[in-house]
């Protein structure tokens, strides 16, 4: 992955994350995430039939993903009658929820069990996680953190 750095002075410059050694302190210094061109389209162009390809591979339900992506149960029906395009923060969203479901399959064996486990309202040091998580940018990095410590064999 590769960042841009933005500073006080308007110069952008593209570093890789380990290259970045100067820290002025200054509040108008700010690392931000570049994302290739390739992925910025595939979100752009995001259609239904791309989020159901996702959403079959999951257990979660309509209600479910309709929260998770912040649009109402009734936008998702639209955008499946006529495959309409989703808005990229709700693609991004989606992408992460995917991602977030292949670390918990790679951590249980399968999705279905991994959404067991998440129902359960597991405890873990920063406090409980649930599906209601996966709502939110913090929730989705707590349930990531965990599935990454019981992979590695780190309970507590």
């Amino acid at each position: 992955m590769s960042y841009i750095w933005v500073s006080n002075v308007g110069l952008m410059k593209k570093i890789t994350p380990y290259s970045y050694k100067a820290n002025t302190g200054k509040a108008q210094d700010l690392v931000l995430p570049h994302k290739s061109a390739k992925a910025m389209i595939a979100i752009k162009d995001f259609t239904y039939g791309e989020f159901k390809k996702i959403a079959d591979k999951t257990p979660f339900t309509q209600a479910e993903w309709a929260a998770m992506l912040h649009v109402s149960e009734r936008t998702l029906q639209r955008y499946a009658k006529n495959n309409g395009h989703f808005a990229y923060i709700n693609a991004e969203r989606a992408m992460q929820i995917a991602h977030v479901a292949a670390e918990g399959k790679k951590t249980f064996g399968k999705v279905e069990m991994f959404y067991n486990w998440l129902k359960q309202k597991p405890v873990m040091l920063e406090g409980e996680i649930s599906p209601d998580s996966l709502t939110t940018f913090q929730g989705i990095q707590m349930v990531l953190t965990e599935l990454g410590r019981i992979q590695h064999g780190i309970l507590a």
